[in-house]
């Protein structure tokens, strides 16, 4: 089968996506039974592939634990599929729309078609399911589909590529090279929707090269996700759940928690429950082979910065005890680490974390988180614990987020009919399930005149007729 190589020059890439356009518009959109095939071939790919793709994963990585892989990528990607299929039928059905009185008794409808071409800039921090969770929802629009894997993990890129060509022609689904330049190159394609997963920077520049073809984008970013902590929450819940979170891929996750809010008398409590929790998960030891390394020396390095940056302005440092750092960096590990007393000058509160590092900021006024979330870019997530339903609605009230978890992390993106999408910089757009459906298709109003309406009643010359009508307009609308 025809592919786009992992060295592909530009002009190759050029090359599959114009005969992926116009195939598009020359070809009859593919039907339910055609969509219904290629999602079952990308099942069959992640099914045969799954070890494989998780050792590349994990190499790519330096290590990463195969559950971990499992868990938040190949098994989310075989539900979405799975909800996919079943649920393919009535998404592609025309939608029936109300019809206003004065036009009866002709009908409305929507009309999901298919956009066209649908482009892929994909993520490292979980390069499989970012790169095909998009890809699965185009796919199921009747799309064409075009993936420009992550530099940072070209074990999983070589393989994906390889893969992807075994089992679709390009037509239907190529994945490029990613070599120096490509990503220009498929940002600036005239894309249908061109959809990208990455850093709030990053993101504008994708935003601002596919703006010139005016190609509608869905902005997977990031951001500074907050846990606001209520004084009627249960400390140790609290600890465990956001611990998990936290550590769950090492913290490379663009909903992790990144910063806690948290009452003045409850902060020292939860530090230390923070702290007994993740030695519980993962152990003081960086050989734990259930927690992941830092994808490169350059974010490890970042890192290392923002905690000294930290706690030379102040903050308090909690680590496991008698850290050897040398052992850690050797393997990339970062140690897990809670900064106690974090300020909004600190570094580490100006950027994204994307690390184990967890910021704690105490607060006497159940208002003062609310107005720092305020004051700042809109997150991804936002995550609140407590039992108080009064305060819980106020904050959700008051608060703009891409998506919310009440008592817990992370849960709400892996809800298959919740669309999951950031807001203002922390991106725009959404999709999975049916909201993915609906991103990647045009859902175009059709109205059916009826034979029986009186709608000549409204041509020149005017007269009569035309009063009588403008009469029953006004008197049904």
């Amino acid at each position: 089968m025809d592919i786009v190589g992992l060295a592909a020059p530009a002009n190759a890439i050029e090359a599959i996506f114009h005969r992926q356009r116009s195939l598009s518009r020359t070809a009859p959109p593919p039907d339910l039974a055609e969509r219904l095939d290629r999602l079952r071939r990308l099942r069959g790919l992640l099914a045969s592939h799954e070890e494989a793709f998780a050792s590349a994963i994990s190499d790519d990585f330096g290590h990463r634990p195969a559950i971990e892989t499992m868990l938040t990528e190949t098994l989310f990607l075989l539900g979405e599929i799975k909800h996919t299929v079943r649920s393919l039928k009535g998404w592609m059905a025309p939608r029936r729309v109300a019809t206003q009185l004065q036009f009866w008794p002709a009908k409305n409808r929507l009309l999901p078609q298919p956009l066209g071409v649908v482009g892929v800039i994909a993520p490292w921090n979980y390069p499989l399911q970012l790169t095909l969770a998009p890809a699965i929802g185009a796919i199921a629009a009747g799309n064409r589909v075009m993936i420009k894997p992550s530099e940072f993990a070209p074990r999983f890129a070589g393989l994906l590529r390889e893969a992807v060509g075994k089992s679709f022609d390009a037509t239907e689904l190529a994945v490029t090279g990613i070599e120096n330049g490509v990503a220009e190159v498929f940002s600036a394609l005239p894309f249908d929707h061109l959809v990208f997963t990455g850093s709030t920077k990053v993101g504008r520049i994708v935003a601002a090269a596919a703006g010139r073809n005016l190609t509608p984008v869905t902005l997977e970013l990031g951001g500074k996700s907050p846990v606001i902590v209520d004084r009627s929450a249960d400390v140790a819940k609290v600890a465990e759940r956001v611990a998990y979170a936290k550590l769950l891929n090492a913290g490379q996750t663009c909903i992790a928690p990144d910063y806690v809010f948290v009452p003045e008398a409850m902060r020292d409590a939860l530090a230390e429950q923070l702290q007994s929790a993740m030695t519980r998960m993962i152990g003081s030891a960086p050989a734990n082979p259930d927690y992941t390394s830092i994808i490169s020396d350059r974010h490890y390095a970042r890192l290392d910065g923002l905690v000294a940056d930290a706690v030379a302005r102040g903050a308090g440092l909690v680590q496991p005890q008698a850290i050897d750092t040398a052992a850690w960096k050797s393997r990339r590990k970062f140690p897990p680490t809670i900064l106690l007393g974090a300020k909004p000058e600190m570094a580490i509160m100006q950027e994204e974390i994307f690390g184990p590092v967890l910021p704690i900021m105490s607060y006497r006024d159940a208002g003062e988180p609310i107005a720092y979330v305020n004051a700042h870019d809109r997150p991804l997530a936002l995550y609140w614990f407590g039992e108080d339903t009064a305060t819980r609605d106020d904050v959700l009230a008051r608060t703009v987020s891409g998506g919310a978890t009440i008592n817990d992390c992370l849960l709400h993106f892996a809800q298959v009919n919740q669309p999951m999408g950031g807001v203002g910089a922390s991106g725009c757009g959404a999709y999975h399930g049916p909201w993915g459906f609906d991103a990647f298709s045009k859902l175009k109003p059709v109205f059916y005149r009826s034979p029986l309406n009186r709608f000549a009643d409204a041509y020149p010359p005017y007269g009569p007729k035309i009063a009588r009508l403008i009469k029953l307009i006004r008197f049904v609308s």
